[in-house]
């Protein structure tokens, strides 16, 4: 099991083991019409006990309008906490779920154009469930997000199916192939937003992963001239014991 990673895109509820900690980045290289965007978030995960997790994460944003300068500096600060619902284990095979909470406090650069910051607070409450064989796994994710300072709350849902294709070994090397659709619903008459995302991902062991993917749009709320061409996420996952 340990040889099929958490999907690239979507929320995984297999945590860390007891006490567990580990650090994740990537690169998020964001594609618009009007402006492109670099994101990258430095999320630290840690295990309380083998149910309860806690971690933050720190974005480095920079983004560049079309015809104007670059704005850069850190973005708004998440702090999550994870809560294991249920665990059925079975012989190479697992069905899991959590639920997490994950808050977003303005913490980031409002100043300068265009905003690093979304100057609101946030708070998303969403599950992840699972079913991971050594063969293959099916993941989903729903969430609400419920922001302040009359920004539009929205629904998000994702779902993601990764393939193994490498035989079985440990410790792990393992190439794993994911297909994603990420979407969110943004309320008051705003719309849908569809990706689908497909990715790659290589397990050099146990402690160690890198991956990439990118998300494609099938469906978008944005007006013309803002809508998004493509987002690519290339980044590593470390295990630290």
């Amino acid at each position: 099991m340990k040889a099929q990673g958490p999907p690239i895109f979507t929320e995984t509820p297999i945590m860390l083991g007891v006490e567990g900690r580990g650090l994740r980045t990537f690169a998020n290289i964001v594609q618009r019409e009007n402006a492109n965007a670099y994101i990258q978030p430095i999320a630290i995960p840690y295990n309380i006990t083998n149910k309860w997790q806690v971690g933050a994460i720190i974005p480095f944003v920079a983004i560049t309008p079309n015809g104007m300068s670059t704005n850069s500096g850190i973005g708004d600060l998440n702090l999550f906490v994870k809560r294991q619902l249920y665990q059925i284990d079975g012989k190479a095979k697992t069905l899991r779920g959590i639920l997490k909470i994950t808050e977003t406090l303005p913490t980031g650069k409002t100043s300068g154009e265009p905003l690093l910051s979304a100057d609101a607070w946030q708070t998303n409450v969403s599950t992840a469930n699972a079913y991971v064989t050594t063969k293959f796994g099916v993941y989903s994710e729903i969430g609400y997000t419920f922001k302040g300072n009359n920004l539009t709350d929205n629904f998000i849902y994702n779902f993601a199916f990764g393939l193994p294709l490498l035989p079985q070994k440990y410790p792990p090397k393992q190439l794993n192939v994911y297909l994603e659709l990420n979407g969110m619903y943004e309320f008051e008459n705003i719309g849908n937003t569809l990706f689908i995302s497909p990715g790659l991902q290589f397990i050099a062991g146990r402690k160690f992963l890198i991956e990439s993917g990118i998300q494609l749009p099938l469906e978008q709320s944005a007006p013309e001239g803002q809508q998004t061409d493509y987002v690519l996420r290339i980044g590593t996952r470390i295990l630290i014991f």
